[in-house]
């Protein structure tokens, strides 16, 4: 088969099935395993060029929809009546069904079901280890700095929150994304602020000027200097390698 990924969630759950033989292209933020790096880039996910896409003759086509503004790939795609499959996951039980999903598709229905087993089983191991922890620390993960967005209750980070041992403080709004303020985030008064913005990488992120927001000096999170900035490659995309972010966000809390 010839399959073009135009997420970079997708990319790595092909990887995690082994089956990155059958990619022909990716989209420009696709940057794992290293190995796919050299194929054509078809664009960024918000802007993908169809034109490439359709030049690679794809059998199939990993759109997404867990951005908002990815829905114009999927009419472009509709157009030029080139054949794919959705992925748009909030929790780690529709990962497991998404790797089911990418192994069917693929032909390889055996592969998914064992791999999507694999990841539940991985998951399930993770979840009786955080059940045995007595303190609870909270969690304030920020998407996005101003306006402030932040994972709420039907997130993985919420999950991965609670397979760390922690609380995201923002479990208490039911929906995938919140937008907030920083004085909501202020009085809910965090442990740790957890810094994973999306598409910026870790050396564009300033923690000092987070501190210098109004109030935030009185936050515990701010006095106890427990402010990380995490690789949002780990954090932010809905793949497998949620469970490698969770081993580093258990280091640091």
């Amino acid at each position: 088969m010839r399959v073009v990924s135009i997420c970079p969630s997708n990319t790595e759950i092909l990887a995690y099935l082994n089956q990155l033989d059958v990619l022909v292209g990716v989209d420009d933020f696709s940057d794992w395993p290293t190995s796919i790096r050299s194929l054509p880039k078809v664009g960024p996910d918000l802007s993908i060029d169809m034109e490439k896409v359709e030049e690679l003759q794809p059998d199939l086509v990993l759109a997404s929809l867990s951005v908002p503004g990815m829905e114009k790939s999927i009419e472009a795609l509709d157009e030029r009546g080139l054949p794919y499959i959705i992925l748009n996951p909030n929790s780690l039980e529709e990962i497991a069904h998404d790797i089911r999903t990418v192994g069917e598709a693929l032909g390889l229905v055996q592969l998914g079901k064992e791999k999507s087993e694999g990841f539940l089983k991985d998951v399930a191991h993770l979840k009786e280890i955080a059940s045995d922890r007595h303190t609870r620390p909270s969690l304030y993960w920020e998407w996005w700095p101003k306006p402030v967005f932040t994972p709420g209750k039907v997130n993985w980070l919420t999950e991965i929150s609670e397979l760390a041992g922690a609380e995201n403080i923002f479990k208490t709004e039911n929906v995938a994304s919140y937008q907030t303020d920083w004085e909501d985030v202020k009085a809910r008064n965090p442990d740790h602020i957890c810094m994973v913005w999306v598409g910026i990488k870790e050396a564009k992120m300033r923690p000092e000027l987070v501190i210098k927001r109004p109030g935030w000096n009185e936050m515990k999170a701010v006095q106890n200097g427990n402010i990380h900035v995490l690789e949002e490659s780990l954090f932010c995309r809905p793949s497998p390698r949620l469970l490698e972010g969770l081993k580093k966000l258990m280091e640091v809390i």
